[in-house]
């Protein structure tokens, strides 16, 4: 049985009602505990890249790696980086830019003609981070990919069997907070021999505030 809306939303509410005044406003991160997983097998080695209902409640940053009439588009629609193919060929052996920019930008776009240049000239750098792009075709709608990507988030397991992730924003509605959870917690139920039973605890919680438990 997957995990019940009523009970999402109902942390959320006692999330933010129990979330400290602050000047800022705080983001809402899920946090899930898992168990009887082999950490050796592909479950215990989840990597995924989910696009979300809702956005984050934060500006990510995208960087769009294209030529021409693509890269003059992806300046116009706000990319936050637009690297041409000179600059990216510059970049094969400058290791010091290339580990700059895979920390920097959160997300990744490519002209699908480029993939191979981006390989030998940022992979090593954005592999690991699981930050290797999304590949378009030339003639794809860059601004409509930018404002895509503007609800993806990336999740993966460091060595231990916990997968956490930034699921909205105090500003944003109850609703919209948990059907963002809701799709994180349908894939990660998809990638595990035995679903919702693999799931030990699902926390929510405000970034300076304490941690809520979602009833399961």
């Amino acid at each position: 049985m997957p995990l019940n809306m009523k009970n999402i939303l109902v942390a959320v509410k006692e999330v933010k009602g129990k979330a400290t005044e602050r000047k800022f406003s705080q983001s809402i991160d899920l946090a899930i505990n898992l168990q009887n997983i082999d950490m050796k097998k592909p479950e215990g080695r989840i990597q995924e890249r989910i696009e979300l209902p809702h956005s984050v409640g934060k500006e990510m940053k995208v960087c769009v790696i294209a030529t021409g009439e693509m890269a003059m588009k992806a300046k116009n629609a706000g990319a936050s980086l637009v690297i041409e193919r000179a600059e990216l060929e510059g970049l094969v052996a400058d290791k010091k830019k290339q580990k700059d920019i895979a920390k920097t930008y959160d997300l990744f776009i490519a002209e699908a003609p480029m993939m191979p240049l981006v390989g030998k000239s940022l992979g090593a750098s954005l592999g690991p981070r699981g930050k290797m792009p999304t590949p378009v075709a030339p003639n794809a709608d860059i601004e409509e990919q930018i404002k895509k990507h503007q609800n993806i988030v990336f999740m993966r397991m460091r060595g231990q069997p916990v997968i956490q992730c930034r699921v909205g924003g105090e500003s944003m509605t109850d609703k919209e907070i948990a059907e963002n959870v809701q799709a994180i917690v349908r894939r990660i139920e998809g990638k595990l021999k035995r679903g919702i039973k693999n799931f030990r605890t699902v926390y929510l919680k405000t970034s300076m505030g304490n941690s809520i438990k979602v009833a399961m």
